[in-house]
């Protein structure tokens, strides 16, 4: 009978070891720019009660008629959900252990997603999303600071030019006579919309703006526009933002048809936007959601947030090639087995000691088996711990790289065992300011 080989889920993927480099790379850039602003990191469970997201998120959207892994935990009949994004989750956890009592707060998130949709490049089953929410601040400066900091992100991961679009969603009067005008809109034009937007006509009009029918296209254009609803308030705080966007030098344009797939927006909507990736173009997106805290059972604060989907950023790095380089080890120890095994894993202990990153040959084999193995690993030197260097109370250090040439050990050099591992940690130190 043949042995069953298993594979993972459609649309949830390995992350392989050769791929964690450019992982790490885009989160712990991200990290950096986000503590410059004053962000803490939260995390919250994958697993939430179905309600936090039917209320946050819209029972008429996408998310929610159609994406969600849910289920009821047959121990106590609670109806849970994997989460499909983190912004209502951060909130309940926010209220629920009083995060915003006397204060605001910054706060940053990375982790899974789950949305049950269609696999295609840059959009998965699982993904992963890095994001942040600024709770407590409800003025448009703060709008314009996260998207200043989005826009150093980009910088420091070097994936530009990514394009950013703003829309505004007016406040709940004015998106109400908007959905109303709308409504009217459609349905003098029913044997154009396709059977998405029928349904959609009188639960959430204004997300058939967003739809992507190439029949529909002209019908959308030339529907009524939010703008033209706004009152001076909102109009006041669309024309700041601008104002402090454009003082960054930030370029952007305003698109009247991003109203963003979550009923919890208000006021600003933005993302950011790269022709690379075909049809999922979108790499970040976010807006403010003052009303939000209230809708999950806080009292009212404002909230402005982004999430930006980590998979898409990796695509785009590859494709515009900063996808870093980076080995896992510094140092591989080769030795003759026996007594000087011993002795070389005692060694690779001390040059730990010192930072370096060291890999020691397991078992035994001979040394031109083990130098391919060393070459393999990526390690900057070969150390040799063998018995006629040990002999003489000294080791071998060997430059495996061209770069590396340019720092001590550019030839095998014989060096102290006791000197050895400050001296390779000092060859390694300068390899790494190259």
């Amino acid at each position: 009978m043949a042995k069953e080989k298993f594979t993972g889920v459609k649309g949830m993927n390995d992350m392989l070891p050769q791929d964690a480099a450019v992982w790490q790379h885009v989160q712990s850039t991200c990290v950096g720019v986000l503590e410059r602003y004053g962000y803490q990191e939260i995390r919250t469970p994958i697993l939430e009660n179905t309600r936090v997201f039917t209320r946050g998120v819209g029972e008429v959207t996408d998310i929610v008629e159609k994406e969600m892994y849910s289920f009821v935990d047959s121990m106590n009949g609670d109806q849970l959900t994997l989460r499909p994004e983190c912004t209502s989750a951060v909130v309940r956890a926010v209220n629920e252990h009083n995060l915003l009592y006397g204060t605001n707060q910054r706060l940053w998130y990375f982790g899974p997603m789950f949305r049950h949709e269609r696999p295609q490049r840059g959009r998965y089953r699982q993904f992963y999303q890095l994001g942040a929410e600024a709770l407590g601040m409800e003025g448009p400066d703060v709008d314009a600071e996260m998207i200043m900091m989005l826009s150093r992100m980009w910088k420091a991961l070097g994936v530009g030019p990514v394009k950013l679009e703003l829309n505004t969603l007016g406040a709940l009067e004015e998106r109400q006579a908007h959905r109303d005008a709308l409504i009217r809109y459609f349905e003098q034009n029913q044997d154009v919309l396709d059977e998405d937007a029928k349904r959609r006509l009188y639960t959430n009009p204004l997300r058939i703006l967003d739809t992507k029918n190439p029949e529909m296209q002209d019908l959308v254009n030339a529907a009524p526009r939010l703008l033209d609803f706004l009152g001076e308030k909102s109009r006041g705080f669309l024309s700041r933002l601008e104002e402090l966007v454009s003082a960054a030098g930030i370029e952007y344009t305003i698109n009247p048809r991003l109203v963003r797939g979550l009923d919890y927006y208000n006021h600003t909507v933005f993302e950011w936007i790269t022709d690379r990736l075909g049809a999922q173009g979108t790499i970040c997106g976010g807006g403010r959601y003052d009303p939000l805290v209230e809708m999950l059972g806080g009292r009212p604060a404002p909230g402005v947030g982004f999430a930006m989907g980590i998979e898409r950023v990796i695509e785009l790095l590859r494709e515009v090639g900063q996808v870093p380089v980076s080995t896992q080890t510094d140092v591989y120890v080769i030795h003759h087995g026996g007594d000087t095994q011993k002795d070389a894993l005692l060694l690779a202990e001390a040059m730990r000691d010192a930072d370096v990153r060291v890999i020691v040959h397991p078992g035994e084999g001979s040394i031109k088996s083990q130098m391919k193995k060393a070459d393999a690993s990526g390690a900057e030197y070969a150390v040799f711990a063998t018995a006629d260097e040990l002999a003489q109370g000294k080791v071998a250090v060997k430059c495996l790289r061209e770069h590396a040439a340019e720092v001590p050990f550019a030839q095998q050099t014989l060096v102290d065992v006791a000197d050895a591992p400050t001296a390779v940690a000092q060859a390694i130190a300068a390899v790494r300011a190259l």
